[in-house]
């Protein structure tokens, strides 16, 4: 599918968003209606990855853009195995298998980054020299794998991604926010406290309830993604993954108004002061519509790093 990219500093000192597109990382049966895994159709899956780092450091989300697809292919082929099926063939599950491989990917990525830091003289590779170590850097991660069949979604942290499908805005995730009911109850069941403070934060620090990383509140912030998996309809238009930067200002159905005029090409926007944080073909409806999203957003004074990934699904 075509797509667009912009990754964007914003107000902020430090840019600690990463993004990741991986086209055709997978090419697996498709079980769903005119695609059925009967006669033989297998259906290239591309993945699309957004993660927003926090605390003072781009190792997390830099770590997850590198290694979380390259994980959930390792984790797909090991979901199928375990569930018993001899080869992606005879997948009779798939929504089991993608639920099951990508909450091990991401647990996986989240033990692997525990490991790194563990390991003596690695606060180097956190880029931080002040004391601050590992143990208080992070990310969100969304992540959607697109195929001709379904849409697969994972999300941990407050990071989003909202499909546009016959004119609606249907938000395929959930903020992972601290004051949100049933996460304060998993918090305070483990012993921790969500405490306002220059909005609701875990322990008075974290703003989102969920990350990879954060290993010094890791009783209390969880590695587990939300994973949903829809299937595909001729009435879908389009993707948008973001991080917050964007979410902040603008609801999900001014996102999805904008980017459907974008795509229809009812839109201009000059990229060259966004240039150096683009990506997609050069004349990619979807590249001027994440553009204009990104600079919409920092219009309406967004005091955070902007990443805006826009996927075309028509």
């Amino acid at each position: 599918p075509s797509y667009g990219l912009v990754s964007f500093i914003g107000r902020r000192k430090e840019m600690e968003d990463a993004a990741t597109i991986a086209g055709d990382f997978l090419s697996l049966p498709c079980d769903i209606a005119r695609h059925s895994s009967q006669d033989g159709h297998h259906s290239s899956h591309h993945f699309f990855g957004v993660y927003d780092g926090h605390g003072g450091s781009q190792v997390v989300a830099h770590f997850c853009k590198d290694r979380l697809h390259v994980a959930l292919v390792e984790q797909i082929k090991e979901s199928i195995a375990l569930a018993g099926f001899a080869s992606a063939n005879e997948v009779t599950c798939w929504n089991t298998v993608w639920e099951k491989a990508l909450e091990s990917c991401f647990l996986k990525v989240d033990g692997e980054i525990d490991s790194m830091c563990l390991r003596p003289g690695n606060c180097d590779k956190c880029e931080v020299n002040t004391g601050v170590c590992c143990e208080t850097v992070g990310s969100t991660a969304v992540v959607a794998v697109v195929s001709c069949c379904r849409i697969v979604i994972a999300n941990c942290g407050d990071s989003r991604v909202v499909l546009c499908r016959g004119g609606r805005a249907i938000p395929l995730s959930v903020d992972h926010k601290p004051e949100k009911e049933d996460e304060m109850q998993r918090i305070e069941d483990a012993g921790g406290r969500v405490i306002f403070w220059n909005g609701y934060r875990v322990m008075g620090m974290l703003a989102m309830s969920r990350a990879i990383g954060d290993r010094y509140l890791d009783r209390f912030v969880i590695p587990n993604p939300d994973v949903k998996c829809v299937v595909r309809s001729d009435e879908d238009e389009f993707l948008v993954l973001a991080s917050d930067g964007l979410w902040d200002v603008l609801t999900n159905e001014q996102v999805c108004e904008v980017t459907r005029m974008c795509l229809a090409g009812r839109c201009t926007s000059n990229l060259d002061a966004l240039s150096a944080h683009t990506h997609g073909t050069e004349t990619s409806h979807a590249r001027v519509a994440a553009a204009y999203l990104t600079k919409l957003a920092y219009n309406r004074r967004s005091g955070d790093n902007i990443s805006v990934l826009v996927v075309d699904l028509k």
